[in-house]
């Protein structure tokens, strides 16, 4: 089954406050992770930013909703458990607990009105927690990024596409420095880059490189040339870039080969030059916080 979303956890994790008792975070996560029948993978999952896992962050805004709306409390740092009121709406054996439901009581409303009068840089979809919407928000302006790039070294000159993959590489930490990397790339003319670069600055090893601004796919073929000139310079390592795609049959052939070569196709380029900003610019940078539980403990 899919993860569920933050509302369907809400009933559950109250009924599993319902023994009265103190239940961390962790605890809770691995007995709802079983209710669900959740698999390994699924108890995984990572959120966009690879920070923290999907179900984790869904089960504590469940447990967030209910400790405004009173239904859940913190005894002390990194517990909860159920109140008077929790225990009152559990007694009443509801069928689900979610947003509409816990509309009822006032602490709930004004938390919701509070939120509702701050402004949105995105809109919040149901069942998704303010991280996912906000993650998800910035993966989407992400990918619209990495797609104009793309368009952008499609249209440019074949020149500019090798100093892209210079600039590239050796904001990496690959080829030395700037001048070592440009004399190493671009020996070889047709609309790519055939060249070698220094592993690292000291120059211990070297990589062979070759470059294709191509549309169509990169197939089995071309790979294995690729090999075959590596083994023609006894390389043992390699980086084929394409501003395509490559094939199944590519990738599993550069996959079962002695010599180690590295396929890097249009849509991992695009996202590699925003990571390491090339060719792109920050316009806004916004800080996610959250409450520094030690400051507020007593020694």
């Amino acid at each position: 089954m899919a993860i569920p979303d933050y509302q369907s956890i809400m009933l559950p994790l109250l009924k599993f406050a319902g023994d009265q008792k103190e239940h961390s975070l962790r605890e809770a996560i691995e007995m709802l992770s079983d209710h669900f029948n959740l698999t390994s993978d699924e108890r995984r999952e990572l959120l966009p930013s690879g920070q923290q896992e999907v179900f984790k962050n869904r089960v504590g805004w469940a447990r967030t909703y209910m400790k405004k709306a009173m239904l859940l409390e913190s005894p002390r740092r990194g517990y909860f458990k159920i109140t008077r009121r929790g225990e009152a709406v559990l007694s009443k054996n509801p069928q689900e607990i979610n947003v509409k439901f816990l509309e009822q009581f006032e602490e709930f409303r004004q938390f919701r009105v509070l939120r509702r009068e701050k402004p949105k840089i995105f809109e919040e979809e149901p069942g998704r927690t303010p991280e996912e919407a906000l993650e998800n928000a910035y993966q989407n302006l992400r990918d619209d990024l990495a797609n104009d790039l793309l368009e952008q070294i499609r249209n440019s000159p074949s020149g500019l596409f090798e100093s892209i993959v210079v600039d590239l590489l050796v904001k990496m930490g690959y080829g030395g420095s700037r001048k070592d990397a440009g004399q190493a790339i671009g020996r070889s003319g047709d609309e790519g880059i055939d060249g070698i670069i220094k592993e690292d600055r000291l120059g211990l090893d070297i990589i062979y490189i070759q470059a294709k601004r191509w549309e169509n796919t990169v197939g089995r073929p071309e790979i294995q040339k690729f090999a075959g000139a590596l083994q023609g310079q006894r390389a043992k390592r390699g980086i084929f870039i394409t501003t395509s795609n490559f094939s199944r049959e590519a990738n599993d052939y550069a996959s079962k080969i002695d010599i180690k070569i590295i396929l890097i196709d249009g849509e991992r380029l695009a996202q590699l030059m925003i990571d390491f900003s090339i060719g792109v610019t920050t316009v806004s940078t916004y800080e996610v916080k959250k409450i520094d539980t030690d400051y507020f403990t007593e020694e």
